[in-house]
């Protein structure tokens, strides 16, 4: 009986002097044990899943490289489908922080849930990196908590502009693109910088999203322009490259636009229809890097084909949640530190893109490439014509004086979308740049 009672003491002793070292380290150290809490929202069903998908290879592919750890902790990805719906970003968010207690909030495909969630984002003071692009995200609307790991939506199309206009050496472009902040956005960036160069946007067309037959817009691009410049992605990206060979603008007007509309998610459905396009993005498979040549090797042998740049993007996401946790020494409940870190691994991580560093907007400043959709050993690829190096989301713009100005939108103000608006084009015939267009709705 007395060893008995002498054992029950000896242990309560060690759990009791267990118990102290414990809590004067700190709670970081009570914290070891439990799981870095990574929330992933995207669109996984719907017209935009592809998408969703390519980006949660690319945060797996990251998290895998590690084998699920760092700092001592285990990584716990917890993915949700936002389906596309705002409603549903919503609720999905709501169960990422108060059901799953999420440390970190990455994904987001779609502006208008990027922005809806932007409020919860705030109260919650949740650390969140964005692929969503919205130029106000990163100007204008800025939230201490959100950080980009893509690009501000007018940013790679700033150096497009100026490539056309300075390279290629275009004086008259036509536009078509999407009918959403992304498409106004683009083509805002495109103009602006283009028209400063000289050149003149004649013509503007906006498609509708649920858009698949492109006959309607198509016949009415004006044949007396140097080229076409175009903004989809998805399904649409497919569809309008297909039809504007199909309609025999290929062979007539060089098509430059958008390098996530000549992306590798769009070219792997495409044929020669594709060749020669012209785009501005801020990767490549073919960009010759070490940092990049690994990168290809894993994503490559994981999902069986050329990865798409989402796939690259959440790639660095991933990357960079994992070196900042090792930077605050697994210490990731605190935010304020964290948050901090994610910036610092965002410079100190070798990235498949290149250099990057995060501005005081939290928008990355990052080469843009811009690209020639090629045949390269009997695949189609993107190959890089040139490299504009650490482009900021300002161009070359002066920061104060750019944020003055009213913001990119569709038709150079601001506007509410009607539905008929929705069920058609709509078409600005013989507009050149008057400024820089202003906010529309979102």
């Amino acid at each position: 009986m007395a060893d008995r009672i002498r054992s029950l003491l000896k242990i309560s002793l060690a759990s009791f002097v267990l118990a102290l070292a414990t809590a004067a380290a700190g709670p970081g150290i009570a914290a070891a044990a439990e799981t870095i809490k990574v929330g992933f929202m995207a669109p996984l069903s719907g017209i935009f899943a592809q998408a969703g998908k390519d980006m949660l290879e690319g945060i797996k592919l990251a998290f895998e490289q590690i084998g699920y750890q760092t700092a001592g902790r285990k990584i716990e990805l917890i993915e949700e489908d936002d389906e596309g719906n705002p409603a549903v970003a919503q609720a999905k968010y709501r169960k990422l922080v108060t059901q799953d207690r999420v440390h970190i909030l990455t994904g987001v495909l779609l502006s208008n849930i990027g922005y809806g969630l932007i409020p919860p984002i705030e109260r919650d003071q949740l650390p969140t990196l964005y692929l969503t692009t919205p130029d106000d995200l990163t100007k204008k609307n800025v939230s201490k908590w959100i950080l980009r790991t893509n690009f501000a939506a007018s940013q790679p199309m700033h150096a497009l502009g100026d490539y056309a206009a300075r390279v290629l050496k275009y004086k008259k472009v036509a536009a078509i693109a999407m009918d959403n902040p992304f498409g106004h956005e683009q083509i805002g960036g495109f103009q602006r910088v283009f028209e400063d160069q000289g050149g003149r946007v004649t013509q503007k067309i906006w498609v509708p999203l649920n858009a698949l037959d492109f006959a309607p817009y198509l016949t009415q691009v004006s044949r007396d322009v140097d080229a076409v410049c175009a903004v989809f992605v998805a399904a649409q990206g497919v569809r309008f490259i297909k039809q504007y060979a199909d309609y025999g603008l290929k062979g007539k007007l060089p098509l430059i636009g958008s390098g996530v509309m000549t992306d590798e998610h769009v070219i792997r459905y495409l044929g020669d229809e594709a060749v020669g396009a012209v785009g501005a993005l801020i990767w490549a498979p073919t960009l010759a890097t070490q940092a990049n040549r690994t990168y290809m090797k894993l994503a490559e042998a994981k999902v069986g084909r050329t990865p798409a740049y989402f796939t690259a993007v959440m790639y660095s996401a991933g990357r960079w949640v994992a070196e900042a946790a090792k930077i605050v020494e697994g210490r990731v409940e605190d935010r304020e530190r964290f948050l901090a870190a994610i910036r610092k691994a965002s410079e100190t991580v070798e990235d498949p893109r290149g250099p990057i560093k995060l501005d005081e907007w939290g928008n990355p400043t990052q080469n843009v490439y811009i690209l020639k959709v090629e045949r390269v050993g009997g695949k189609l690829t993107n190959t890089i014509l040139q490299t504009y190096p650490m482009v900021s989301q300002f161009w070359t713009y002066k920061p104060d004086d750019f944020l003055k100005l009213p913001a990119y939108s569709r038709d150079g103000q601001a506007v509410m979308v009607s539905p008929m608006v929705r069920d058609r084009a709509v078409i600005e015939k013989g507009k050149g740049y008057e400024g820089p267009d202003c906010a529309g709705a979102r």
